[in-house]
């Protein structure tokens, strides 16, 4: 049980962001420090400083957040207490009453923009070319600690414990039989969200899923051409990729200082996360605008501090998760993966389906990464429909 004496109400939440603070920003931006650029044109060393300008200009000029305001104000939102943390969260039901509900978790450093292509295909798929038996109720919450939620004030916001409160969100709503969706590390979410609330949960589908060699040399034997190119994946990962998880999860305040202070500073952080997790060239599919306004949200709400804690609570190696000591319990709920080329680990299979034998679905993609909702809304809304198809009672 909670120590916590939440209000257990749910109230409705609009988007106002204050004159006041676009002014700030607007000043900030316009007295913006550039460093030296560096000695290599390209992204090898971060951010490139033209490229970076760009982006900067383009904030400064031509990005408009109320349009994007409107839009996100134009889905029923709403916050509630839960574990003494608030929940910010669209609850989007479909107009097929016997829709099924799915709640679907963003991770690190995303936010519900990451969901707004897919939220009309999936909860109205007559109005968008779709089977009108595979829609879906969607409740899309954002953790504690990120961006419209706002900050936590306590430790121990990790995966388990926001799947507990996803658990009692969705009770409140109602919901008795629902499915789980979540990229990044809101796979980990959703797959304890499967484990926790399994009496409820019909499925857990996820794009992406961290898997591990269980370190039996036998096992690294016999893997194939694709598979090996995965595991130098994972060494290049740990390599080139892994400061950010370094700094984040050993001085997440140390961190917050420039990321709250410096509109450039966190918009070149997320960019560069965003360039190394995405298929292409640059920021490949993503909309220089879709950046932005997920960049916002993390500088208006003052969260990039708090959401940069989850990481201290979220080990996502074998080393890490036993020093942490955490168990990691199988799923017994059926559970579907969509693979993306792009996405920062890419799973290999059979070590996905030893440490959960319930998978039952498995799509390669051809194109896309860490952000499909974003890059490739159509192929992650598809690989949705189908593995829900397969767990629901025909109507």
């Amino acid at each position: 049980m909670s120590p916590h004496q939440d209000d257990t109400r749910i109230h409705p939440f609009t988007l106002a962001v204050e004159d006041g603070e676009l002014h700030d920003l607007a000043q900030r931006l316009d007295r913006a420090r550039w460093p030296d650029p560096a000695p290599t044109p390209d992204w090898s060393l971060g951010v490139p400083l033209d490229e970076l300008k760009r982006l900067t200009h383009h904030w400064s000029t031509s990005y408009d957040w109320r349009a994007w305001e409107r839009r996100i104000n134009d889905l029923p939102q709403f916050t509630t207490q839960i574990d003494g943390a608030t929940v910010h969260f669209l609850h989007v039901r479909s107009p097929e009453p016997d829709a099924t509900p799915l709640v679907i978790t963003h991770g690190w450093p995303s936010s519900i923009v990451e969901y707004l292509d897919v939220i009309g295909p999936l909860t109205d798929p007559r109005s968008h070319g779709g089977d009108p038996t595979q829609a879906f109720h969607l409740v899309v919450p954002t953790p504690p600690g990120y961006t419209l939620s706002g900050p936590t004030h306590e430790m121990g916001w990790g995966a388990e414990r926001v799947a507990r409160a996803w658990a009692e969100l969705m009770r409140r709503l109602g919901y008795t039989r629902y499915g789980a969706q979540g990229g990044d590390w809101a796979t980990w979410i959703s797959r304890e969200l499967g484990i926790i609330d399994h009496e409820h949960v019909i499925g857990v589908h996820t794009n992406g899923l961290i898997s591990w060699p269980s370190g039996d040399p036998g096992e690294l034997e016999g893997l194939s051409d694709a598979e090996q190119r995965r595991m130098e994946r994972v060494d290049y990962y740990m390599r080139e990729l892994y400061g950010f998880k370094l700094i984040q999860s050993t001085r997440p305040q140390t961190y917050a200082y420039p990321m709250t202070d410096s509109p450039i500073g966190l918009l070149a952080w997320i960019a560069n996360v965003f360039q190394e997790w995405t298929d292409g060239p640059g920021l490949g599919e993503v909309s220089r605008d879709a950046l932005l306004t997920n960049v916002m949200l993390y500088w208006l709400t003052r969260t990039a501090g708090s959401s940069a804690r989850s990481f201290v609570e979220s080990p996502d190696t074998p080393d890490h998760a036993a020093e942490e000591g955490v168990t990691i319990a199988e799923p017994t709920v059926p559970m579907g993966v969509a693979v993306f080329p792009a996405d920062i680990v890419r799973p290999i299979r059979r070590f996905a389906e030893r440490d959960n034998p319930t998978i039952i679905h498995w799509t390669e993609f051809p194109r896309g990464g860490t952000f499909p909702g974003l890059e490739h809304p159509a192929d992650l809304v598809g690989d949705i429909r189908f593995f829900f198809a397969r767990l629901t009672t025909p109507r």
